[in-house]
C-alpha cells in the first residue's frame, strides 16, 4: 500500500505558528502509515498585504520554515510536498516565487523536484501578480513513494494544457515514458471560486489526465481581508473523489470544527491508474 497523507492549514502572518501546524501534522501523517504528506499553497504564511508578503519571503537555503519541515520529515520518514514562498536571486526585487517544495523522507530539499507556479492569481482585488512573478516552465514528473508526481499549484487548475503535458504526454514529449501518475495542486482558494468551481475543475484535471489529483488546500480566515475554502480533495483517475475534508462555514469565513489542522489517508492505488488508461487509452491527435 502507498498510503497519501493531506492536510490543511489556516496560515497567517505568523511562519513559527505556521510550522508549528505543519509539524503536527507530520506526526499525525507517520501515525496514520502514510509515505508523503501533501500540504497547502502559501503553507509558509499569508501575508496581510504585498508589502508583508515581501518582507517576510526568506530563501529555502535559510528559512527556519523549511529547515523545520526537513527536520520533522527527517524525524518521521515522511516526504512532504508543500507550497512556499521564494524571493527572487536579484535584489533588490519587489517580486517572489510561489514554489512548490518536494522534502525526502530523508529530510532534503530535491531541488530538481521544485515547481515555481506558472500562472498567477488576479481577481477582483486580489493580485497575486503584484508580488508573484510567474514561472518559467513546468518541473518534469519525479518519484515519490506513492508514486510519480507533477507538480502544479492552485490557479494552474485552471488551464487544462499543463495537466495534460505532465500525464498525458503527446509523442515526442520528453515525459512520454514517464507521465505523472500524480497531480498535485496546493491551494488557498477564495470562497467564492472555491464554491463555485473548486470540485468540478479538480475532477476534470482528473478525468481528462486519468490520474490521481492531490489537492490540499489552505481553510479559514488567515486575516481581517483574506479567508480560504479549504474541502482538501483527493480525486482517483476515474474522477471518484476519494477524500474531502472539511471548509468554511460561512461568508464570514469561518472554518467548520476541525477543518485547521485536519488530515485524510488514501490508499494511491497505482493498479487503478494503469487499468484505467488500459481500458480507455487517449490517444490525442
Amino acid at each position: 500500500m502507498a498510503i497519501a497523507a493531506v492536510g490543511q492549514i489556516c496560515s497567517t502572518a505568523s511562519m513559527k505558528a505556521n510550522l508549528d501546524q505543519c509539524v503536527r501534522l507530520v506526526s499525525k501523517a507517520a501515525i496514520g502509515g502514510a509515505k508523503v504528506l501533501f500540504l497547502p499553497e502559501a503553507s509558509d504564511y499569508i501575508a496581510h498585504n504585498a508589502q508583508e508578503s515581501l518582507a517576510l519571503a526568506q530563501p529555502q537555503s535559510t528559512s527556519p520554515f523549511v529547515q523545520g519541515l526537513c527536520a520533522a520529515a527527517k524525524s518521521h520518514s515522511v516526504a512532504i510536498h508543500v507550497g512556499v514562498h521564494e524571493p527572487l536571486p536579484q535584489q533588490p526585487t519587489s517580486k517572489l516565487l510561489n514554489r512548490a517544495l518536494y522534502i525526502s523522507p530523508a529530510g532534503d530539499v530535491v531541488d530538481a523536484a521544485s515547481y515555481d507556479k506558472l500562472h498567477v492569481f488576479d481577481y477582483a482585488s486580489l493580485r497575486e501578480s503584484d508580488t508573484v512573478q510567474p514561472g518559467s516552465g513546468l518541473t518534469a514528473p519525479f518519484d515519490s513513494p506513492v508514486g510519480r508526481i507533477g507538480s502544479l499549484i492552485c490557479f494552474d487548475v485552471r488551464f487544462a494544457e499543463p495537466a495534460v503535458a505532465l500525464a498525458q504526454p503527446g509523442p515526442g514529449s520528453p515525459w512520454c515514458r514517464r507521465p505523472a501518475q500524480v497531480l498535485t495542486y496546493p491551494s488557498a482558494f477564495t470562497l467564492r471560486t472555491g464554491r463555485a468551481h473548486w470540485e468540478a475543475l479538480l475532477r476534470g484535471r482528473a478525468i481528462e489526465t486519468q490520474s490521481w489529483v492531490v489537492a490540499a488546500a489552505q481553510v479559514g480566515r488567515h486575516n481581517d481581508k483574506r479567508a480560504s475554502y479549504g474541502r482538501s480533495l483527493v480525486v482517483d483517475p476515474w474522477g471518484e473523489v476519494r477524500l474531502r475534508l472539511g471548509g468554511t462555514r460561512n461568508d464570514e469565513g469561518e472554518a467548520e470544527d476541525g477543518a485547521v489542522e485536519e488530515i485524510g489517508f488514501v490508499d494511491m492505488d497505482m493498479a487503478l491508474w494503469e487499468t484505467v488508461r488500459r481500458e480507455m487509452p487517449l490517444k490525442r491527435r
